[in-house]
């Protein structure tokens, strides 16, 4: 309690030395942003006012952490523009700029009530607490004085250092509170805005989601590449001892035909598992689009699917990985769903990046519609889209041809 009270004092009495700079600093910078505001010297007397009105306000923003449990964060953007009129015009339209002028400009009378306030009462309490060790010291004649009436005898200087004494408490706290209330008030006009959180927390989040993002695809890659160079390398190797124990069971004749039975279904259920295998990475990420890009990989689903799928793919560039993989999947469940249910004959495609950074993928087959925008599969598709920011629609009336569009930023 008592570090916290010379705290406290400590705080209002720096505010006074700052808030004497802080006034002469506003009215200074202020005054030559009046004069040269007609002149081309307008912006850098304007960038240079600014400057220092950050720099203690900066100050402020340290000091605070006497009072409160850390120092308030700066509102301030880390980038600023290269020109002179570019600094000049972003600093005008931060709202931190004016905050801070106004917490600059009424610090010093603020200081100046707070410390002079706190400073009387606590001075007066701890005189009056320690007047037994100086009353003696008082002239006759000023004992009279109305201050010093209760000192002229040892019994009333003994009552005024014990009411002193249980006033002590009551002083420090009216201490703490005019520093705690004037760090308050710093810290509701010096922190940043209650926008400028959100965009900040918008920021961090999107920053995360982003890394999130590619170490799950990173991840996928990885289990892909285990599974294409491991599992199914040696389910490879399985069939072909198989394929081997066979042939060399054959030559024995008869009497192994049962075990060439046997080995033949094993072989079978082996080459069924290795389909699946191979069905299973292509599900979790294709590597022809690790290798060849979203464009290579869509060329080689046309290729194999059993409609005739026109294509228009206007890729300038590579994609993020999460970006590939989302369109991709997208077209493949897109043409699935097309093939099981739409008794189309044909199908359109279109991929290509829009000159805001959105990267556009639409779908359209000629069927019968009335497909389900909740049904799981598109369901599916929408979440993942909307997890990139991304937006996803479906149009399929009853009888007409079907469209699915989604747009993803391009700036994961």
């Amino acid at each position: 309690m008592l570090q916290r009270t010379v705290r406290s004092v400590q705080y209002l009495l720096l505010g006074l030395a700052a808030g004497s700079g802080a006034l002469v600093t506003v009215v200074a910078g202020a005054t030559g942003c009046a004069v040269l505001v007609v002149t081309h010297l307008g912006a850098p007397a304007f960038l240079a006012a600014t400057t220092a009105v950050r720099r203690l306000a900066g100050l402020e923003r340290r000091r605070a952490a006497l009072i409160l449990p850390a120092p308030i964060p700066t509102p301030y953007p880390g980038a600023e523009p290269a020109t002179v009129a570019g600094r000049a015009r972003q600093r005008a339209a931060h709202p931190a700029t004016w905050r801070d002028t106004a917490w600059l400009t009424i610090l010093f009378p603020l200081t100046l009530v707070c410390a002079v306030l706190a400073v009387v009462v606590l001075a007066v309490d701890l005189a009056a607490l320690t007047s037994p060790a100086w009353a003696w010291a008082l002239p006759p004649e000023r004992r009279g004085d109305p201050g010093f009436m209760t000192l002229t005898t040892p019994g009333r200087q003994a009552t005024t250092a014990l009411a002193a004494l249980i006033l002590l408490p009551a002083a420090a706290w009216l201490v703490r509170a005019l520093a705690a209330g004037q760090a308050r008030l710093a810290a509701g006009l010096l922190k940043p805005g209650r926008t400028q959180r959100l965009s900040e927390r918008t920021d961090h989040l999107a920053r995360t989601r982003s890394r999130a993002i590619d170490a799950q695809a990173a991840e996928l890659r990885r289990i892909e590449r285990d599974l294409h160079d491991g599992a199914q390398a040696r389910i490879v190797a399985l069939g072909m001892t198989l394929a081997l124990a066979e042939r060399r069971l054959k030559a024995l004749g008869p009497a192994a035909d049962q075990a060439c039975t046997d080995l033949a279904a094993a072989r079978a259920d082996v080459n069924t598992a290795l389909d699946e295998l191979r069905h299973l990475v292509r599900g979790i990420h294709p590597p022809i689009l690790t290798d060849r890009g979203l464009d290579g990989a869509l060329t080689a689903l046309f290729a194999d699917h059993p409609l005739p799928v026109t294509a228009d793919i206007r890729l300038p560039h590579r994609l993020a990985p999460a970006l590939e993989a989302a369109a991709y999947f997208l077209i493949a469940e897109a043409l699935t769903n097309i093939t099981k249910h739409a008794h189309a004959t044909t199908v359109t495609v279109t991929v290509d990046t829009r000159p805001d950074g959105t990267l556009a993928v639409t779908v359209t087959d000629d069927g019968q519609g009335g497909a389900d925008p909740d049904g799981s599969g598109l369901t599916g598709l929408r979440r993942r889209i909307e997890a990139l920011d991304g937006t996803f629609t479906l149009t399929s009336p009853s009888g007409d041809p079907t469209t699915m569009h989604a747009e993803i930023p391009c700036a994961l």
